[in-house]
C-alpha cells in the first residue's frame, strides 16, 4: 500500500489536500494486512523510543528543515559532530543519556531559531536546499512540520501514559 505523493511547491490548497490525504493513508496504512483481533489489541509492544529521544528528534528536525535545507546554513553543534553515519538514530539513542532540561532547551532554541526563518519568508520562497533536484517551498516544510511534530506527539501521549498515567489533549 502507498501513500500519495505531496508536491513541494504548489498552490496552499493542493498542498493542505495532499498532506491530508498523506495522513489519512496513513491510517489505512497502519492496519493493513490485520485481522480484526490484531487490530483490537490493546498492548503496545516494547519499543526504544523515549520522550527525551522525541523530543531530542525534533530539535534536529526543526534545524534541519528551516536551517539547512531552507536556508542552506552549516550544520551547527550538536548536530555538526553527530556520528549520523554510524547511528543514524543518534538523536533518539543518546537522547536517554542527556538531561531533559537541556534536550527541552535544545528544542526550545531550534524552534526559536525556525520561527525567524519562517517568520522572514513567504509561503512561496522555495529553499535553497533540494531533494531528487526539486526545492521545497516554505509551506510545505511547514506542513511537514507540523506533521512531523503531530506524529510525535501522539507517540508521547503512549508513553506519557505508560509513565504516570497522564493523557494528552
Amino acid at each position: 500500500m502507498e501513500r500519495p505523493i505531496r508536491s513541494k511547491a504548489v498552490s496552499e490548497r493542493q498542498n493542505l489536500a495532499e498532506f491530508l490525504d498523506y495522513q489519512r493513508a496513513t491510517i489505512l496504512l497502519k492496519t493493513h494486512g490485520l485481522d480484526s483481533t490484531q487490530a483490537a489489541t490493546r498492548s503496545v509492544t516494547p519499543s526504544t523510543l523515549t520522550l527525551a529521544g522525541i523530543v531530542k528528534h525534533l530539535a534536529w528536525v526543526e534545524d534541519h528543515w528551516f536551517q539547512w535545507i531552507f536556508n542552506g546554513v552549516d550544520t551547527i553543534e550538536p548536530w555538526a559532530s553527530a556520528p549520523f553515519d554510524q547511528d543514524r538514530d543518534w538523536e533518539f539513542n543518546t537522547a536517554r543519556d542527556d538531561d531533559i532540561a537541556d534536550t527541552r532547551i535544545l528544542y526550545e532554541q531550534a524552534c526559536e531559531r525556525s520561527r525567524r526563518v519562517y517568520e522572514g519568508a513567504g509561503l512561496d520562497d522555495l529553499s535553497v536546499g533540494m531533494r531528487d533536484n526539486e526545492p521545497f517551498s516554505m509551506r510545505w516544510i511547514m506542513l511537514h512540520m507540523i506533521e512531523e511534530t503531530a506524529r510525535h506527539a501522539g507517540q508521547a501521549d503512549l508513553l506519557r501514559e505508560a509513565i504516570d498515567g497522564e493523557t494528552g489533549q
